[in-house]
C-alpha cells in the first residue's frame, strides 16, 4: 500500500541501456483506474500539483514553513475521498480499481512529506519541530483508519484471494502480496476492539518516537565539549582547533572552544586529544548526553516505547515486538538473526581481550599508569597501528579532498562499473547553501535523474548519514529518481581545505552506494521501487559500493595530494589495508553490542516490558542485557546506548529489531566483493551484472534468489569473518 509518507517520516532514515525489465513492460494506468478520482477535487498550494521543475524537483525559493500544515492536511483529505472511491466503486474488485488505485492514491501527501521529513532531518527549525509534534500522530491515525478499514480490506482480500486465477507478471504478484500482507500485519484481521487498542498505540508511538528523537538532538547539540583554552585541545591539527572556535563563537562563546558530539559513542577526536582528562570529558559527554536527568533525559520515554510495542504486538497474537516486526525480513525471525550473531561473540570477546591487553602495555610503554578505557581505546590503538603497521591518520587525510572524493572517486566507479556519468547544475533551488546537485546520465547520455549532496555538520541536521528520495521512479507515474545524501563531515575552517578522513570517504561511498540503488530502479510501483526492499536488504548494496575506495584505478583518480597533488602512495594503501583487521575488538564490537540491545529491547513480553517503568529499571536493564553478551562492555560500549539509539527508539518501526541488519548485510557484502575480486574488479561486465541481478530490482523478489541471481550461489559468512580478522588467521 502506497503510504509513502510514514516512511519518510521513519527514516528522515537508501537501467542497464537496453536492459530488459524485471517481468514485461512499464505499466499504464487503466483507465479504469483513472476514472476512479477524476472527480475528486485538487487542493490548493505549492503541493497541490507536481513540481515544474525538472524532474519534478522540489522548488525550495517558492516553499514557506507555513505551507506544510494545510499541505498536509488537505492530502489528508484527498487521500480520503480517493480511498472511499476504490471502496464504493461498484465494480468488482481487481487489481487495477483496488491494488493499483491505491498505490497512485496519496500523491500530494507523499509531495509534501517527502520534502518535510527531508527536512525536519537535514535542515530543521523551531517551526518544523513543532509542525512535526502537531501532525505525526494525525499522520498514525490517518494511516490506520486506511490499512485497518474493513470494507476496503474486504476488497483487497477479494485480489488478494484470486491472485492464482489472475494474469499479473512478478511485480504485480509482489505489490499484490505485500499490500494484503501490510494490512495484515496493521490489524486488518483483528476484531474492532483490538483495532482501537492498535489505534491507540501507535498514535502514543508516534508522539513518543517523534520526541525521542528531538530530545537526541537536542541532547547531542547540549552534550557538546566546551574548554577555556587551547592548551587543552593538545594534539589536535589547527583545522581541527579553528573548527571548535568557530563552533564555539557560533554558540555565543567567543574565545572558547566547542567540540560538537556526533551520534555515536566513539567520538572522532578522542584518539588526537594529549589531555586525559579532556578525552574522559568528551567521552563522558557523549554516553551520558541523555540520561541526566531533566527535558532531554530519554530513559523514560524509550521504556515507553517499548512497552508500547510489546503491547501491540501481544495484540497480534506474538510473544514480543521482534518476532511481530520481522515478518517481511530476509532473516524472516528473531532466532535466525541471534544465531547469526551469537556465532560471532566468542571470537569477538577473545579479540577485544586480547587486543585490551595490547593497549596496557602500551600505555605502560609511553609512560602512562593506569589501564585502558573506552576514552583510551583509540588513542592508544592508534599508537600501536602507527608502529606496527606505520600508519598516521593525519597523514592520510591529505589525500581525500572531499570534492575530489566525490567526482574523481565515487562517480568514477560509477561510471567505470555502470557507464553513467554526472553534471553538477546550478539551476535547482535548495535547502541550504552547502547543498550541491547533480544531473545523473544514463550510458546513452539519456537524463537519469537528479543527486542532491549535503555533506556538512550543522545543528540543524540530525546526526548520522542517510539516502531518501524527494521524488521516487515509478514507471507508472513515469517519474526518475530524485535522490539526496546527507551526511554530518565536520567543516572546515574557512579558507582552509575540505579534508576528509578515511572513515568519512567509507561513508561517502557507501551512501552513494544507496542512491545508485534508487538510481537503477527499474519498477512501474514506487512501493516496491529501488531501496524499499527489507530492512535486512537495504544495507547490502551500500556496503558492497564501499570496495571501490580502495579500488587501485579508482585511488589513482581521486586520492591526490591537496598541496603537491601527488597521488596517494600504493605503500600507504597497503598500510590502510594491513591496518583494517586490527582493533576490531571495538570497531566490530560495538556494532554487535548496539544489535544485540536492539534484540534484548524488543525481546521483551508485555508483562517484563511493563516493568522496566523508572530510569533507574532502564539503566538496569541495559546493563545486565549487555552484560548477558559475554563482551568487554566495560571497555568497549555499545555504538549506541538505548538513550540515544535514534536508529530503535526515533520511529514507530525504523530499525527496531534490525539493526542486526548491518551485520547481516556485511555478510552478503563481503562475500559479493569476493564475487567481484575472482570476476576481474572494477569492468562494466560485472558493474551490469550486479546491475541487472539487484540494483535494478527494487523489493519485487525473494531476496535469497535475487542474491543466487548475481552470485550462482547462497551466501557465505566465511569472507566477512575473514575481513573482520575473526578467523584466528589474523596477526597477533
Amino acid at each position: 500500500m502506497k503510504l509513502k509518507f510514514l516512511a519518510a517520516s521513519a527514516m528522515a532514515l537508501a537501467l542497464v541501456a537496453g536492459c530488459t525489465k524485471v517481468d514485461g513492460p512499464p505499466r499504464q494506468l487503466s483507465e479504469e483506474t483513472t476514472a476512479l478520482f477524476s472527480a475528486i477535487p485538487a487542493g490548493s498550494g505549492y503541493f497541490a500539483t507536481d513540481s515544474t521543475l525538472p524532474f519534478q524537483a522540489p522548488d525550495f525559493s517558492k516553499i514557506t514553513e507555513a505551507d506544510y500544515l494545510p499541505a498536509f492536511r488537505q492530502g489528508m483529505d484527498i487521500h480520503n475521498a480517493e480511498i472511499d472511491a476504490i471502496k464504493n466503486n461498484p465494480a468488482q474488485a481487481n487489481f487495477d480499481n483496488t491494488i493499483v488505485a491505491l498505490e497512485i492514491s496519496g500523491a500530494m501527501l507523499n509531495r509534501v512529506a517527502n520534502v518535510f521529513f527531508a527536512l525536519t532531518g537535514s535542515n530543521t527549525t523551531d517551526r518544523l519541530d513543532a509542525i512535526e509534534e502537531e501532525i505525526s500522530p494525525e499522520l498514525t491515525a490517518h494511516s490506520d483508519a486506511i490499512t485497518l478499514d474493513p470494507v476496503l480490506f474486504a476488497r483487497v482480500k477479494a485480489v488478494y484471494d484470486a491472485r492464482d486465477s489472475l494474469d499479473l507478471n512478478v511485480e504485480d504478484t509482489t505489490l499484490l502480496e505485500r499490500t494484503y500482507a501490510d494490512m495484515v500485519h496493521a490489524g486488518a484481521q483483528l476484531t474492532e476492539d483490538q483495532k482501537e487498542q492498535v489505534k491507540t498505540i501507535n498514535t502514543a508511538l508516534s508522539e513518543k518516537t517523534t520526541a525521542f528523537g528531538k530530545m537526541v538532538r537536542d541532547a547531542t547539540v547540549a552534550g557538546a565539549l566546551v574548554v577555556d583554552s587551547r592548551a587543552e585541545l593538545a594534539g589536535l591539527s589547527n583545522t581541527d582547533i579553528e573548527a571548535a572556535a568557530k563552533a564555539a563563537a557560533e554558540r555565543g562563546m567567543a574565545g572558547k572552544f566547542v567540540i560538537p558530539l556526533q551520534n555515536t559513542t566513539q567520538q572522532p577526536l578522542l584518539p588526537n586529544l594529549e589531555n586525559r582528562a579532556v578525552r574522559e570529558k568528551l567521552f563522558t559527554n557523549s554516553v551520558n548526553r541523555a540520561d541526566q536527568g531533566g527535558e532531554n533525559d530519554t530513559r523514560l520515554i524509550l521504556a515507553e516505547i517499548a512497552s508500547l510495542r510489546a503491547q501491540k504486538a501481544a495484540l497480534f497474537g506474538n510473544p514480543d515486538w521482534a518476532t511481530y516486526t520481522m515478518y517481511d525480513r530476509m532473516a524472516k525471525e528473531p532466532k535466525t538473526a541471534l544465531d547469526f550473531m551469537e556465532q560471532m561473540v566468542g571470537p569477538l570477546a577473545e579479540t577485544q581481550r586480547r587486543e585490551a591487553g595490547v593497549l596496557n602495555a602500551q600505555i605502560k610503554k609511553t609512560g602512562g599508569d593506569f589501564d585502558v578505557k573506552p576514552w583510551d581505546w583509540y588513542r592508544y590503538a592508534e599508537q600501536v597501528r602507527k608502529e606496527r603497521y606505520d600508519l598516521d591518520e593525519e597523514e592520510v587525510k591529505q589525500y581525500f579532498e572531499l570534492t575530489s572524493v566525490l567526482e574523481n572517486g565515487i562517480f568514477y566507479a560509477a561510471t567505470q562499473l555502470y557507464g553513467i556519468t554526472f553534471e553538477q547544475r546550478s539551476d535547482l533551488p535548495v535547502y541550504h547553501p552547502d547543498v550541491t546537485t547533480y544531473t545523473v546520465f544514463e550510458a546513452d547520455g539519456s537524463e537519469m535523474g537528479v543527486f542532491y549532496f549535503d555533506p556538512f555538520q550543522r545543528p540543524s541536521k540530525r546526526g548520522g548519514a542517510w539516502m531518501s528520495n524527494f521524488v521516487p521512479q515509478t514507471y507508472l507515474k513515469d517519474t526518475k529518481p530524485v535522490i539526496y545524501n546527507v551526511l554530518n563531515i565536520p567543516k572546515a575552517a574557512e579558507g582552509e581545505p575540505q579534508l576528509v578522513s578515511f572513515d568519512n570517504v567509507n561513508t561517502l561511498f557507501h551512501e552513494f552506494g544507496h542512491a545508485l540503488h534508487g538510481f537503477f530502479a527499474d519498477q512501474n510501483y514506487a512501493s516496491v521501487s529501488g531501496t524499499a526492499t527489507a530492512r535486512d536488504f537495504v544495507e547490502y548494496p551500500s556496503q558492497v559500493n564501499e570496495m571501490w575506495a580502495t579500488y587501485p584505478s579508482v585511488l589513482q583518480n581521486y586520492a591526490k595530494h591537496h598541496e603537491t597533488g601527488e597521488t596517494i602512495p600504493d605503500a600507504l594503501i597497503q598500510k590502510i589495508e594491513d591496518a583494517a583487521k586490527f582493533n576490531q575488538g571495538y570497531d566490530f564490537g560495538e556494532v554487535v553490542e548496539a544489535a544485540l540491545l536492539d534484540m534484548k529491547w524488543h525481546a521483551l513480553s508485555p508483562e517484563e516490558a511493563a516493568a522496566i517503568n523508572t530510569a533507574e529499571a532502564v539503566d538496569a536493564f541495559e546493563r545486565k542485557s549487555l552484560e548477558e553478551l559475554g563482551l568487554e562492555i566495560g571497555l568497549v560500549p555499545p555504538r549506541y546506548r538505548s538513550t540515544y539509539f535514534n536508529h530503535i527508539f526515533s520511529s514507530p518501526a525504523g530499525y527496531s529489531s534490525g539493526y542486526y541488519s548491518y551485520l547481516w548485510t556485511e555478510m552478503l557484502d563481503r562475500d559479493s566483493r569476493k564475487w567481484f575480486i575472482d570476476n576481474g574488479g572494477l569492468t562494466r561486465e560485472n558493474g551490469d551484472h550486479y546491475r541487472a541481478t539487484v540494483l535494478s530490482r527494487g523489493g519485487t523478489m525473494d531476496y535469497f534468489e535475487m542474491f543466487d541471481n548475481f552470485a550462482g550461489r547462497a551466501p557465505d559468512v566465511t569472507p566477512m569473518l575473514e575481513a573482520r580478522g575473526l578467523t584466528g588467521d589474523e596477526e597477533r
